[in-house]
């Protein structure tokens, strides 16, 4: 990645090597780092990202899905699938592909 690059992980811990974004983040062979999430939930004092010297590295809780509108969602999207699956209708169904 570029020195000025800013990753970004709102997925899953663990997609990330922490103890090398952290010497990187350290070493400016990266901008910054935002997560909300560490692969280590809730994260523990040994995690090489909490350490205080790291200044370009933002952590914020990881409950984007407890907004009103995320939890409204899922909860239509439950109701359509029930309804789908009491008509005999496939819905959100994934195709096996054969390699």
């Amino acid at each position: 990645m570029k020195p000025n690059a800013i990753l970004i992980n709102t997925a899953r811990g663990g997609l990330v090597d922490e103890a090398a974004l952290a010497d990187a983040l350290r070493h400016g062979s990266i901008g910054g780092a935002g997560f909300d999430v560490l692969t280590v939930e809730p994260p523990n004092d040994s995690n090489p990202l909490l350490r205080n010297d790291i200044p370009n590295f933002i952590l914020t809780p990881h409950i984007a899905w407890a907004s009103h509108e995320a939890r409204q969602r899922v909860i239509d999207e439950v109701v359509l699938n029930i309804q789908a699956f009491l008509c005999g209708q496939a819905r959100n169904a994934v195709t096996p592909v054969t390699v």
